[in-house]
């Protein structure tokens, strides 16, 4: 994949490394601290049905009022069934799982587990679209795999746990799954809008399957006895993972390359374990740590290799043009 960072005369100045940088931190923050305030909302306050009405509808809303205020283009009618489909099932599905998941399973095994669709990206274009790869992916790919099996098998409890954590594994592999099909499904429109164009439209259809959860939404106990605390982690899930984290992408991918960006990917579970840990939410085991490092080291492995594909692939075809 070709960035702006690839060619000489297009790399960041000082500032624009600085302020990418910052951007693409602070999204990876808000992502990863998502996930114990998450669970600390499920099931006292709110159902992973509840959580889903209000990040999909908050989100909703929140594109649409901004897109008021900015410069918007129409999606081309050939990209509709994308968009259609990237929200309606990619989005939608990915949340929804994502929060059931954390209902039933620890956020530290949950937020591990969610740096896996660049896997299932990998075997995707490696069984649908036939792309070729150096031996250092395939390595990186295995051994994320392993640390992704190491984490369900190992099973394990947690301060405030779910009741099945072994459910709750799976769904987060099935979480990280439909977010792979999300990026696959809408890879082309989004370098081709900008992303209030696109994602206005993306979490309108993501919020029309959430319109059958309503029924059990107005029940939530946060309506009825919600405290400050609680409003204001709701308020914090719909606001920032949701809503600032797409703005801060975009201005990152552009001033410092998406291959930067990604690396930003395996700090998650970082932020998601020290937040668990100071929210007293989990206390971190040495099974986890290590099943952490395996699919870091993996994903570093892919990278790697994808580079070095790339690189190799851009010599061959200079060669024979030549």
């Amino acid at each position: 994949m070709q960035t702006k960072t690839t060619h000489p005369d297009l790399r960041p100045t000082p500032r624009q490394f600085i302020l990418g940088n910052l951007c693409i931190l602070t999204a990876t923050l808000f992502f990863g601290v998502n996930i114990p305030v998450v669970k600390d909302l499920i099931p006292h306050w709110m159902s992973a049905m509840d959580v889903t009405v209000f990040r999909l509808a908050g989100g909703c809303v929140l594109m649409w009022l901004v897109s008021l205020f900015v410069r918007t283009t129409p999606i081309a009618r050939g990209d509709w069934m994308r968009v259609i489909l990237g929200g309606g099932l990619g989005m939608f599905s990915f949340i929804f799982l994502f929060n059931l998941s954390l209902r039933y399973g620890s956020p530290i095994d949950v937020s591990i587990i969610m740096t896996l669709p660049p896997v299932f990206i990998f075997l995707y274009n490696l069984i649908f679209r036939h792309r070729r790869s150096g031996t250092i992916e395939y390595i990186g790919v295995a051994v994320g795999l392993a640390g992704a099996c190491l984490v369900i098998v190992a099973g394990g409890t947690s301060a405030k746990g779910g009741s099945d954590h072994l459910l709750g594994d799976l769904l987060a592999v099935a979480s990280a799954l439909c977010y792979a099909f999300y990026l696959i499904v809408l890879e082309g429109p989004s370098h081709t809008y900008r992303p209030v164009s696109l994602l206005r439209w993306v979490f309108l259809f993501a919020s029309v399957p959430a319109l059958f959860l309503i029924p059990d939404f107005v029940k939530a106990p946060i309506f009825s006895a919600g405290t400050a605390e609680a409003w204001g982690l709701i308020g914090f899930v719909v606001l920032c993972p949701t809503f600032l984290a797409y703005f801060l992408l975009s201005p990152a991918t552009k001033m410092i390359g998406s291959d930067m960006v990604s690396i930003y990917q395996y700090l998650v579970p970082v932020f998601a374990t020290i937040g668990s840990v100071v929210m007293h939410l989990e206390v971190l085991k040495t099974v986890q740590a290590v099943a952490m490092a395996v699919i870091v080291g993996g994903m570093v492995l892919t990278e790697i290799g994808k580079r070095r594909h790339a690189e190799s692939g851009r010599t061959d075809g200079g060669a024979t043009s030549r």
